[in-house]
């Protein structure tokens, strides 16, 4: 039998799903999630996207017993998996433009959470915990952790979790917008992958134009002006799709639309 992957990816169903087998991120894991998430973001015929760690943890951070390692024995070579492998990770989440759903089943903590507030739909089981962990070990964040979190909390929000450390459980995560939904701890992988089959029934085009549009929104580089031109851009091309036509009709007729993607 072969030994399982550290991260893996699989499509079924218009369905990409990547999975963390492994919650700390060595260099070994890091490497295996990246090209997984690439080969993800590559595919032309994913409808959405399901991100998934383990029924333990969704992701710990970085593995520290290696970093120990490395510190001791290459400490120059210490910090350069940000640049290497988190920034890269990071990206490729961010270049993913169907919906992303995560699923969580535990632990969530470091550059993990910095991965998890990278999806769109976050599904927590209620035994979750979320962390910053960073300044726990004299070092600031990475993995975009501190630009999701102001998106997501607010700066003050935002200055508790990486200043103070706080751990937040699923309930008290849902209340600040950190995931989108808290379920048993049993239902918590059926429930993402139940939305993710949502998603991919779903139009595509729409979705990613939605996407677009919030991204936009939430950086605040833009202007009201330029986002209405964007608006009006999008509508232009989402008007002349075969989804919108078929959806009309369907309302039209009183039945539900049904959505092929484009």
């Amino acid at each position: 039998m072969s030994e399982q992957r550290a991260a893996e990816f699989v499509e079924a169903d218009g369905i990409a799903t990547v999975r963390l087998n492994r919650p700390a991120l060595t260099r070994e894991v890091k490497e295996e999630l990246l090209a997984a998430l690439r080969g993800a973001a590559a595919s032309t015929t994913a409808r959405a996207v399901l991100l998934l760690g383990s029924a333990k943890a969704f992701c710990v951070g970085q593995d520290l017993a290696e970093h120990a390692r490395i510190l001791e024995e290459e400490p120059g070579q210490a910090l350069t998996t940000v640049r290497e492998h988190y920034n890269p990770i990071v990206l490729a989440l961010e270049g993913i433009q169907v919906p992303v759903v995560v699923g969580i089943g535990g632990a969530c903590v470091g550059a993990g959470l910095g991965f998890a507030l990278a999806g769109d739909v976050r599904i927590a089981a209620r035994r979750a915990k979320f962390g910053t962990a960073f300044t726990g070990i004299g070092l600031a964040s990475d993995s975009g952790l501190a630009y999701r979190l102001v998106s997501s909390l607010g700066q003050a929000r935002a200055m508790e979790l990486m200043l103070l450390g706080t751990v937040v459980g699923a309930d008290r995560a849902l209340e600040l917008g950190l995931v989108t939904e808290v379920v048993e701890d049993d239902a918590w992988e059926g429930r993402a992958r139940e939305v993710a089959a949502l998603l991919a029934s779903g139009p595509t085009g729409a979705f990613v134009a939605a996407k677009r549009e919030v991204r936009s929104a939430a950086d605040g580089a833009r202007d009201l002006p330029e986002l209405l031109e964007e608006e009006a851009d999008l509508q232009n091309q989402l008007g002349m799709t075969a989804d919108h036509a078929g959806a009309v009709e369907a309302f039209l007729a009183k039945r539900a639309p049904t959505f092929g993607g484009g």
